[in-house]
């Protein structure tokens, strides 16, 4: 599988590109930090993310896209051109078919480090292991997005199966629920029958 991680944001949005092979083995092919200026129209910078992704896409044709999912922030303003920025970068997956994955910071932490609360430098000390860099990915941003294409390479398998699984018990479960409905009108239609008064001939 090969996975674009996007830590999406207005100032610096971090895309990477990663490989999952046999097992957890994972491989670093490209990382990049798209930056915008502060100054610009939010209109333009919003496309000027959107270039940049979509060159990515078309550049390296992965297979699905893992973005971090926007909570809740002290500072709204920034927290609503993380959202945007995020919603561009969805469009842009959804206009080739690619699968999205949403992943909360704490969900790729922990995936990565196998802590929830690990700081920003342990993340980044993890990806530069797991993914064998010769330095480590610069500026966090960068290191976000590799983090979250690695934690979807490893999660979604699983949340693919447990999801199988889901819809497989709720298949199972109204097949059931029908062949117990069919069961019990096929008795009261015989009981209906046995209790109906018999005509007798003369």
């Amino acid at each position: 599988m090969r996975v674009l991680g996007v830590d999406p944001g207005l100032t610096r949005c971090g895309v990477g590109i990663v490989d999952g092979g046999t097992g957890r083995q994972v491989s670093c092919v490209g990382v990049h930090v798209v930056r915008t200026p502060a100054d610009a129209d939010l209109a333009v910078r919003l496309r000027q993310v959107a270039d940049a992704v979509e060159e990515w896409l078309d550049v390296y044709q992965p297979d699905a896209v893992a973005i971090e999912r926007v909570f809740s922030q002290q500072n709204v303003r920034t927290a609503m051109g993380t959202a945007q920025a995020s919603g561009v970068v969805a469009l842009s997956a959804a206009r080739r078919s690619l699968p999205v994955g949403f992943h909360t910071p704490s969900e790729v932490k922990a995936a990565v480090t196998g802590s929830g609360r690990a700081d920003k430098q342990q993340v980044t000390a993890m990806v530069t292991r797991l993914l064998r860099l010769p330095e480590r990915p610069k500026p966090a941003d960068a290191a976000d997005a590799l983090a979250l294409a690695v934690c979807h390479i490893w999660r979604e398998p699983m949340r693919a199966r447990l999801a199988e699984a889901e819809r497989r018990a709720t298949d199972l479960a109204k097949a059931h629920k029908a062949r117990l409905a069919a069961a019990r009108a096929q008795r009261n239609g015989a009981a209906r029958q046995s209790a109906a008064p018999r005509r007798g001939g003369t």
